[in-house]
């Protein structure tokens, strides 16, 4: 993520909280199926990315891009601008 200027060095996995949930217009899982809470009334999309754990640097690239390839589709449906 440094190589595209954005810095995780600090940030740890956080589970998803209702207080999230009650704000968001959109909930967006990776995988996880029904182990996620379910909030009834949001718009759920639950994105099955590969796990990037233990991959080489390529694939590890791919998924990011991937996920962002998928954020800006989602913010552009969603009449959001994303600068670059």
């Amino acid at each position: 993520m440094r190589e595209v200027g954005v810095d995780i060095s600090t940030e740890t996995p956080k589970p998803l909280e209702a207080d999230a949930v009650r704000e968001s217009d959109v909930v967006v899982t990776m995988g996880c199926g029904d182990e996620c809470p379910f909030y009834p009334g949001k718009r759920y999309v639950d994105w099955e990315l590969e796990d990037p754990a233990g991959k080489d640097l390529e694939t590890v690239r791919r998924i990011r891009d991937e996920i962002e390839d998928r954020v800006r589709a989602l913010l552009s449906e969603l009449g959001v601008d994303y600068p670059r």
